[in-house]
C-alpha cells in the first residue's frame, strides 16, 4: 500500500501497475531481440506485441495458487496472448525480468528525486542571497561563538545539497544496469549478445557479470545516497527547530491561518514540519542499513533480499521525495527575524570578539599564552558578572599598554569579522 503522504507522481511510480508494466517492457524487449536474431518467428512477435497485457487483480488471483509472482504474471500474459505466449520469457529466469525492470523503476524514481532536489537548491540559493548580509551569531556546541550571516548558513545547505545531487546522479548510474544471464549468470540458455541488445533497447548497460541477480551493492549505493540526502534535510530542519525555540526566536516555520499548535495551549507555534523531517529521515537511514544486509546472499542467490526490497525501495524513494518537497516549502516560506538576530548577537555583551582581540595582542608581541590569559580573564567576568566586554577591555591597564583605544574599537567591528562573505558566496555560487 502506498503511504498517504506520497506525492502523486512518485506514488504512480511505485504502483503494482507500473511494476508490471516494466516487467512487460522487459519481456517485449527480449522478444524483439529474439525475433531480430531469428530465435522466434516475427509473426509471433507481432501477436505478442498486439495482445500482451495484464490485469493486476488477475495476477493476484493466480499468485494465490502459484505463490510465485513472476509465474503469476507470465500466466496472466498467456491468457491474453494465446499460443504465441510460449515465446514469452524464453530462456529467462525470474530475476532477469525483475532486476532489469527494477532498474527502470529506480531510474524513474531517482529522476523525480533529482528534479525535486534541484528545486530545493534553487530555493536555498534565492534565500541565501536574500539574507547574505543578515548578521547573526554563530554557535559552536550551542554556545555563542563568532558572528556569521544567515545567508552563509543557507549557502552551506545549498553547497551540501549540490553534493547530494552529484551523489544521486552517481547512484542512478550505478543502478542503470540490467541482466539477461540466466539462473546463475552463466548465459546457459541465451548468448550475452541478447543481454546487450535488450539492455540497449531499454536504455540500460549490461552488467559485466552477475549471478541470478544484479548484485545488491548497487542497491545499497542508492539507498545510502537517499540516507545521506535525507540526513542533510534533517540537518536543515534541526537548525530551524533550534532557531524557533522561544529563547532564540531568530526564525520560524510559516504558521497558517487556522493552524493550531496544541490542544491544551492555544499560544503554541510548534516546528512540526521540521520535527517531521527529522523523524522520517531516521526511517530512510534504517532502510539503508537493511540494504547493506541485502548485499550478502547465499551462493548465486537466495530470496532474503526480496521481501525487504518490497518495502525499503518504495518507502525510501517516496520518503526522500516527500522530505525534499517539505524542506523546499519550509525554506521558501521560512519567517526570519533579523532584529532578534541582532538582539541575540549582543546577548553576551561583546565577548564574541575575544578571538579577534587574542590575535591583535599576539600581533603586538605577546605570546599566545599570555594574550589568551589576559583575554580569558576578562571574558570570564562577562559570564559571571554580566558586564560589557568592550568596557572591560577599555579599562584593562595591561591591554591598554599594548593597544590604543582606536585599535580596540576596530576589534569590535563586524565588518572585520565578515569581510569575506562576498568571497565565500562567489566560491559557493560560482557556477
Amino acid at each position: 500500500m502506498i503511504p498517504r503522504y506520497t506525492l502523486p507522481e512518485m506514488g504512480r511510480i511505485w504502483t503494482e501497475e507500473n511494476k508490471f508494466q516494466k516487467w512487460l517492457d522487459v519481456e517485449i524487449a527480449v522478444c524483439e531481440v529474439h525475433a531480430e536474431m531469428g530465435t522466434i518467428p516475427t509473426s509471433a512477435l507481432a501477436v505478442i506485441k498486439e495482445k500482451a497485457k495484464f490485469d493486476v487483480k488477475r495476477i493476484a488471483e493466480i499468485e494465490e495458487t502459484t505463490r510465485h509472482d513472476v509465474i503469476a504474471f507470465t500466466t496472466c500474459l498467456a491468457e491474453f496472448i494465446g499460443p504465441e505466449s510460449r515465446y514469452v520469457h524464453f530462456g529467462l529466469t525470474s530475476s532477469d525480468v525483475v532486476d532489469t525492470a527494477n532498474a527502470l523503476v529506480l531510474i524513474e524514481a531517482l529522476n523525480l528525486i533529482i528534479d525535486t532536489a534541484n528545486k530545493l537548491s534553487n530555493t536555498l540559493r534565492k534565500r541565501a542571497f536574500e539574507f547574505k548580509d543578515t548578521v547573526m551569531i554563530g554557535r559552536t556546541h550551542g554556545i555563542h561563538a563568532e558572528p556569521t550571516t544567515f545567508g552563509l548558513v543557507l549557502a552551506l545547505y545549498y553547497a551540501e545539497n549540490q553534493r547530494n545531487l552529484q551523489r544521486l546522479e552517481r547512484a542512478k548510474e550505478a543502478i542503470s544496469v540490467g541482466k539477461i544471464s540466466g539462473a546463475v549468470g552463466t548465459f546457459a540458455h541465451l548468448d550475452p549478445e541478447v543481454e546487450e541488445k535488450v539492455c540497449q533497447r531499454l536504455g540500460l548497460k549490461a552488467a559485466p557479470i552477475s549471478t541470478q541477480v544484479i548484485q545488491r551493492d548497487r542497491y545499497a549505493e542508492v539507498l545510502s545516497t537517499l540516507a545521506i540526502t535525507t540526513a542533510s534535510l534533517e540537518k536543515i530542519a534541526l537548525e530551524i527547530r533550534h532557531l524557533q525555540r522561544s529563547e532564540v526566536g531568530e526564525a520560524q516555520e510559516f504558521f497558517g491561518s487556522g493552524q493550531k499548535g496544541s490542544s491544551a495551549m492555544p499560544h503554541k507555534r510548534n516546528p512540526i514540519v521540521s520535527e517531521q523531517i527529522c523523524g522520517l529521515a531516521r526511517v530512510v537511514r534504517a532502510n539503508a542499513q537493511a540494504a547493506f544486509e541485502n548485499i550478502a546472499l547465499w551462493h548465486e542467490r537466495d530470496i532474503s533480499h526480496s521481501s525487504v526490497e518490497r518495502i525499503i525501495l518504495a518507502d525510501s524513494h517516496i520518503l526522500t521525495d516527500y522530505l525534499l518537497h517539505r524542506t523546499n516549502k519550509l525554506i521558501n516560506k521560512l519567517i526570519v527575524h533579523p532584529k532578534q538576530m541582532q538582539k541575540n548577537l549582543h546577548l553576551m555583551q561583546g565577548v564574541i570578539f575575544s578571538g579577534q582581540l587574542l590575535l591583535e595582542l599576539t600581533r603586538h608581541g605577546l605570546t599566545r599564552e599570555d594574550a589568551y590569559k589576559l583575554v580569558q580573564n576578562n571574558a570570564m567576568r562577562v559570564w559571571d558578572e554580566k558586564v560589557n566586554f568592550h568596557d572591560l577591555i577599555l579599562a584593562d591597564t595591561e591591554i591598554n599598554k599594548i593597544l590604543s583605544t582606536s585599535e580596540i574599537n576596530a576589534i569590535f567591528d563586524l565588518k572585520v569579522q565578515l569581510r569575506n562573505v562576498e568571497k565565500i558566496f562567489n566560491r559557493v555560487f560560482a557556477n
